[in-house]
Formats: C-alpha cells, sequence, structure tokens
C-alpha cells in the first residue's frame, strides 16, 4: 500500500530533501525515509506539499498530462479589474506559450492564516487582494508569471489542495499520514 505524507511546506524551504547547507529542506521538518514530493513549491510558495513512495502517484500528481487539479490562494497586489480575471480564466501567454483556462476567483483574505517570514512587502497606497487560482498544470512559477502578465503581481501564494488531499489545520513545517 503506498505512503501518502501531506506537508505544509513554509516558506523559504526547498521542496526537496537534500539542498545547499544551510538551506532548510523538507528533511528539516519530516523524518520520514523514501517518500518523494509529487511536484514542487518554489522556495517562497507555502503550502501543501503531497510525499509518497510510490512512483506512479507521484507521477500522476506531478505530471501535467493527467490534468490533477491544485487549488491555490493568491495575494496580489492591486485589485484585479474583471477583464484582468476573465484574462486569467481564460489561458494567458506566457514566454513558454498559453496557459490552458485557470478557475480564478475573488476572495477575502482567507481566516487563519501564519504569519510570512519574511513578510510580505507593504505599501500603504496599494491595496492587495486575494484569488483562489485552480490550475491543472504546474509550470515554473507558472501563477507568479500569470498574475505578473495581467498588471497584478503575486505577494503571496499558499496551496492548499492537491486532487484529493486538503491543506486543513496543518501549521508551516507540520505533516500528517493521509
Amino acid at each position: 500500500m503506498s505512503r501518502v505524507i501531506l506537508v505544509n511546506k513554509p516558506c523559504g524551504m526547498l521542496s526537496q530533501f537534500t539542498g545547499p547547507p544551510g538551506v532548510p529542506t523538507l528533511a528539516d521538518i519530516v523524518p520520514v525515509a523514501n517518500v518523494y514530493a509529487a511536484g514542487r513549491l518554489d522556495a517562497d510558495s507555502e503550502g501543501l506539499l503531497v510525499l509518497t513512495d510510490d512512483g506512479t502517484l507521484q507521477a500522476r500528481l506531478a505530471s501535467p498530462r493527467f490534468k490533477t487539479p491544485k487549488l491555490y490562494w493568491v495575494q496580489v497586489e492591486g485589485a484585479p479589474d474583471e477583464p484582468s480575471l476573465a484574462q486569467l480564466r481564460t489561458g494567458v501567454t506566457l514566454k513558454d506559450g498559453p496557459t490552458l483556462p485557470a478557475r480564478v476567483t475573488p476572495i477575502p483574505e482567507p481566516g487563519g492564516l501564519w504569519p510570512r517570514t519574511p513578510p510580505v512587502r507593504f505599501r500603504r497606497h496599494i491595496p492587495t487582494s486575494w484569488l483562489a487560482i485552480e490550475l491543472t498544470e504546474g509550470r515554473n512559477r507558472q501563477i507568479r508569471r500569470m498574475t505578473a502578465s495581467v498588471g497584478y503581481p503575486t505577494l503571496r501564494l499558499i496551496r492548499v489542495r492537491v486532487g484529493p488531499w486538503e491543506l486543513g489545520t496543518l501549521g508551516p513545517g507540520q505533516w500528517r499520514e493521509a
């Protein structure tokens, strides 16, 4: 039977078990051998990572070919207007080609969020907004590039769901068996 572990990866940590000296990795918080991340989050992104010892499951979750939905809460600089949201929903063209359509919904700031270290930059005269963005592909820094392409840079990105697994109440650096 496959082993599945859910981890809340903190900001600043690599999505792997090894890295350069002094850089936090999953080995610092998950004392479990022979499990590997099914997909990645950039060091400056936070939230749900699914770890498994099942290579087939890992490939299914990580490969864009299988279109596993992934849900993110995204704090952006500014207040996106409807034409910008429509662009994100239909897909935007990035340097590596057009993105697939995404589900994009403005949401209130999620309750119960932990403070981010380092904190998100704050500009007194520029508001921020939160979006729920669901993708079925996962290119390098895709959400950050998508929101920037429509004029609303991403300030904070938290993955809250991968396929059937949800972050739930896991705090930063915590993990549990699924």
